[in-house]
């Protein structure tokens, strides 16, 4: 695996977890290097190298979804893995099947990654604000609890890399789809910008993500500590670069 991927801590031993970075991929693809899209106009031999080169890191088979900022949550096997696989409109996906990889994409949105007790079962979410604000979280969070037959308080769950409080410019209607009124927002949450930007707020995704998923029950929440926007060298940010490529984070449960 490689080194400057981020790795999740905390998960249960029998689950695999990973998310990629910028750095390397294909040759041949110098403008985007490690993208894991094809839909943002790399070549797409090079993506699909990319995407092999990561199903051959993690050891495991990696289904990626046509995501659509929703709140879907599909349960995948061994037939999603296949080469000629029909790719899932959804935002969330589950699997209780060993070396079936649930993968999303990501490139400020943030990435949630669960994993049930004993690895009996995992999922990924793909959380922008759309999604986390209509439930992509607790969805997938259901889910997971119905297909492992355990509780919230047992699942442990990573944030990955995202765009930053630092960062995040919103208007009003984010901290609307939040429950959070204008006139008096948690800073922690929404902080007020001023000058030229009255009217804008700073959004705080992660800490928006851990809100809803100790709400929902969830006790044990790691990660959620970078920045994709201001570490350019390292991550693809939409918000910062326009067109850029996507970073991919898998959980598996281990053969």
């Amino acid at each position: 695996m490689d080194a400057d991927w981020l790795r999740p801590e905390g998960l249960p031993p029998q689950v695999g977890a990973a998310m990629t970075t910028r750095l390397g991929g294909a040759a041949g693809q110098p403008r985007h290097g490690m993208n894991m899209s094809a839909a943002v106009g790399d070549d797409a031999v090079a993506v699909a190298r990319n995407r092999q080169a990561f199903a051959q890191a993690i050891g495991a088979r990696p289904v990626f979804l046509q995501q659509v900022h929703g709140t879907r949550v599909v349960r995948l096997g061994a037939d999603d893995a296949a080469p000629l696989a029909v790719m899932h409109a959804a935002d969330a996906s589950l699997s209780t099947e060993p070396g079936v990889a649930c993968a999303v994409l990501a490139a400020d949105c943030l990435p949630v990654l669960f994993a049930a007790p004993k690895g009996r079962a995992v999922a990924a979410a793909h959380a922008g604000w759309r999604g986390l604000a209509g439930g992509v979280v607790e969805a997938s969070l259901r889910a997971l609890c119905e297909a492992a037959q355990c509780e919230p308080a047992e699942v442990r769950a990573w944030l990955g890399a995202c765009i930053g409080p630092r960062q995040f410019e919103v208007g009003a209607d984010v901290l609307q789809a939040f429950g959070a009124d204008p006139g008096q927002p948690d800073p922690l949450r929404f902080a007020p910008r001023g000058g030229g930007h009255r009217g804008k707020w700073l959004a705080n995704l992660p800490q928006l993500a851990r809100d809803r998923l100790r709400h929902a029950g969830v006790h044990a929440i790691s990660g959620g500590a970078w920045c994709t926007f201001e570490e350019a060298s390292r991550f693809f940010s939409y918000r910062r670069d326009g067109s850029t490529g996507r970073m991919a984070a898998a959980v598996w449960i281990r053969r």
